[in-house]
């Protein structure tokens, strides 16, 4: 899985710039960029909300301006808060062309794909307009990053078997995780010969910060810090050929390009030490639903019931805001809210677990709604 111009497996996620008050830092900024390419790392990848729009300009002015096109990578996004109809999405391309400086994009996304907003992006033709964007050099590859469910992900790819690249949420937190799905939404990737980009290897920063029992696990293998574990980890899948970091610091760039510029997959030892952390961090869990999904079947309201529990949990453990965008995707589509329950019972009387559900959906609902 090669693509032109693309340098080792490792990208700067520019989504968590140093700041100043309310700016970039652009001195900061341009030390880091500077350091990344002289590391062997040329991939950056954006989004025009990134920074309320700051990250696309803070590109251009501390990348674009400093260093020659044909030595970095770019990727941004088309996201739907930007476009209405199909007329909307070419001033809006020019606009985030502008923004960056630059004359093409080596990779565009459809943003954030999921049931919902895929719909809308259909109807609008998005995809249709991307690939035109393509053929007129404007774009080097067409592809789409996607939070939702795998069955979603395998829809999306059939209806555009073009699409070239798939970025996941892609976690060993995440990998068995019934409401992210990861290694489901991956398997789906190899069924169709998608290459995987990697956002949120180290979940936000929370796999960084262990609860002392999990770090415990990867002190004792006495070699990397607890995210370097997670970003090798997302790094030794076969189909993925990038994975991002969104770095603030020069101090996390220079370690992370430290372990990633001569990159070595996990090895057997530090696979049981991941094995062992996530088994402490199952133990943390409030929910202790095991998603068999006995509780849905009859439900009236369709309740995507283990879903919504996932990302309680998920909200509990790791306080980020992933679990809010999972709970949208889960509560749409016909599929009802925790709040939509009508108390009738027929999912206490199926579950093995004997959870009490109707009471769990009103925290549920308490928590994100």
């Amino acid at each position: 899985m090669q693509f032109e111009n693309v340098q080792k497996n490792f990208g700067f996620g520019c989504m968590r710039l140093p700041m100043r008050g309310k700016e970039v830092d652009a001195a900061q900024f341009s030390a880091m960029v500077d350091a990344f390419l002289e590391s062997g790392f040329n991939y950056f990848d954006t989004a025009h909300g990134y920074l309320g729009t700051k990250s696309e300009t803070a590109i251009r002015e501390c990348l674009v301006k400093r260093h020659p096109r044909a030595c970095f990578t770019l990727t941004d996004k088309l996201t739907e808060n930007y476009f209405a109809r199909e007329e909307d999405i070419r001033p809006f391309f020019a606009e985030q062309l502008e923004a960056c400086g630059v004359d093409y994009f080596d990779f565009y996304l459809m943003h954030a794909q999921n049931a919902g907003n895929y719909e809308k992006f259909r109807r609008c033709r998005a995809y249709e307009t991307a690939f035109a964007l393509k053929a007129e050099g404007k774009i080097r590859h067409v592809g789409i990053s996607f939070h939702d469910t795998a069955a979603v992900l395998d829809r999306i790819l059939c209806d555009y078997p073009a699409i070239e690249v798939v970025q996941l949420q892609f976690n060993y937190a995440d990998f068995e995780n019934p409401g992210v799905q990861s290694r489901l939404c991956y398997e789906v990737c190899e069924k169709h010969g998608k290459p995987v980009i990697v956002m949120e290897p180290v979940k936000g920063g929370t796999l960084a910060r262990l609860p002392a029992a999990a770090q415990a696990h990867f002190d004792a293998l006495h070699g990397g810090s607890a995210a370097s574990y997670a970003i090798r980890f997302a790094a030794g899948f076969e189909r993925v050929f990038m994975v991002l970091s969104g770095m603030s610091t020069l101090a996390q760039l220079r370690e992370n390009v430290a372990f990633m510029k001569d990159f070595r997959p996990l090895d057997a030892r530090e696979r049981e030490a991941v094995r062992k952390v996530c088994e402490e961090l199952r133990k943390e869990e409030f929910i202790p639903c095991t998603a068999c999904r006995y509780c849905t079947d009859g439900c009236p309201k369709q309740i995507s019931i283990p879903d919504l529990f996932a990302c309680m949990n998920q909200k509990k453990r790791y306080k980020d805001w992933n679990s809010d965008v999972y709970y949208a995707n889960f509560t749409q589509a016909g599929r009802g809210k925790a709040s939509a329950c009508i108390a009738c019972g027929k999912c206490e009387a199926s579950c093995p677990q004997h959870l009490p559900i109707r009471k769990l959906l009103k925290e549920v609902a308490a928590q994100f709604e």
